[in-house]
């Protein structure tokens, strides 16, 4: 275990938006110190989705902090609140998942998570253990334990009370089950996005109320997609999966912008802070050409997830195609459309952006192979949404950057 506290404290801030409190957690860890018990560190996920993007693992980068500081980390697997449906941040109350839905995404979660996780190091936990053992008089005592008042403070059900949208009863107790996940476990300290901050300080009053000493609410912010403006989200189309093939990876990082590149490499890479500011001042001073430094980003998650050899090969591909005079300097650029959230058909795209006369020729190209984007063949009239700066390419030599 780390015995230098001021280091411990340098690498989770690393990215951090707030530690409530950051005097408790030295508290903490110079006690783990002391008796030789490594800190419980828990980070909640729920399995709504089969696979993970980048924007969920700068939690599980956290997680893998405090693994090198040789603490203990549990990847808590929602499985039981999963069936509820995080309220947070939401307009209206959320469709549940069925059982089947979460066991599955359950399954895909244990899968990939220990490409940054270290196995031997990590505990894997199901919140179906207890919560599917607590009697009823648990549950109505657990519920006691805090205020409709005091649940109303949180903004998305303020701003739904007060437009009268409704609120099922169901929603309330998903915090506080999230709060009693921390009592379960023993936890000395919770990691969140910012929107889970409410959910998070929950957990501190349950655990007092069970007699605990509260835990440590660190609140990591949220990763901006490739569009470089909205929260990566599956259902706006920004995303990198982290399962997603190499050469797509590749291409979908090096669209990003060369600000939005540095804020990645804060919050996914696994290079020091000292190593990512030389490389910023590269840049900044023109010694290092942000196509480079973008480069270097894309082949380290790449590598990550697909294994060195396939970072390596799709760094050659992409070189081969955007790198060495296959794409004119002069690619004509055409808006991304905006009625479309998740989907674009790319028939219609293609055609208005007259790289075709008729959505019927897209149709008859795309079936042949010839689209491709960001160098990745496209098979599929509808495709995810790309982040702002991707080519797609029309046969030979018709080209078009989407911004």
């Amino acid at each position: 275990m780390e015995t230098d506290i001021e280091k411990s404290l340098e690498l989770i801030r690393r990215g951090s938006v707030e530690i409530i409190s950051e005097e408790e957690l030295k508290k903490k860890l110079e006690k783990a110190i002391k008796e030789k018990r490594p800190l419980r560190v828990k980070a909640g996920f729920d399995p709504t989705a089969p696979d993970l993007h980048l924007g969920h693992t700068v939690l599980i980068q956290k997680m893998r902090h405090f693994q090198e500081l040789g603490h203990q980390v549990i990847f808590l697997i929602g499985d039981f609140t999963g069936l509820i449906g995080d309220p947070t941040g939401k307009s209206e109350t959320r469709p549940p998942l069925t059982p089947e839905q979460v066991q599955e995404n359950a399954a895909t979660y244990k899968e990939q998570i220990f490409k940054i996780l270290d196995e031997d190091k990590t505990e894997i936990a199901f919140n179906s253990k207890w919560m599917n053992k607590m009697a009823s008089i648990d549950m109505i005592r657990l519920c006691a334990k805090y205020t409709v008042a005091r649940m109303l403070e949180r903004e998305d059900f303020k701003q739904r009370f007060q437009q009268q949208r409704p609120i099922a009863i169901h929603e309330f107790i998903y915090p506080l089950i999230q709060g009693y996940d921390s009592v379960a476990l023993e936890a000395d300290v919770e990691l969140g996005g910012t929107d889970q901050t409410f959910n998070l300080l929950v957990g501190r009053h349950i655990q007092k109320e069970y007699g605990q000493e509260p835990q440590v609410v660190i609140t990591m912010p949220l990763l901006e997609g490739l569009d470089g403006i909205n929260k990566m989200s599956k259902s706006l189309g920004n995303y990198v999966g982290i399962t997603e093939e190499p050469d797509s990876m590749f291409g979908k990082l090096m669209s990003i912008s060369d600000e939005l590149m540095f804020r990645y490499y804060e919050l996914l890479s696994s290079r020091s802070l000292d190593e990512i500011e030389q490389l910023k001042r590269g840049v900044e001073k023109g010694s290092v050409h942000p196509k480079d430094a973008k480069a270097q980003l894309a082949y380290e998650l790449v590598a990550r997830y697909h294994g060195e050899e396939a970072a390596k090969k799709a760094r050659e591909r992409f070189e081969a195609q955007f790198s060495k005079g296959q794409v004119p300097e002069d690619v004509p650029e055409h808006p991304l459309p905006t009625d479309s959230e998740q989907k674009i058909f790319l028939p219609r795209l293609l055609k208005e952006a007259g790289l075709v006369k008729s959505t019927s020729e897209a149709r008859r190209l795309i079936k042949q192979g010839a689209v491709s984007l960001n160098g990745t063949k496209l098979r599929q009239e509808e495709i995810d949404r790309p982040g702002s700066g991707a080519i797609l390419k029309v046969g030979k030599r018709r080209y078009l950057r989407l911004v």
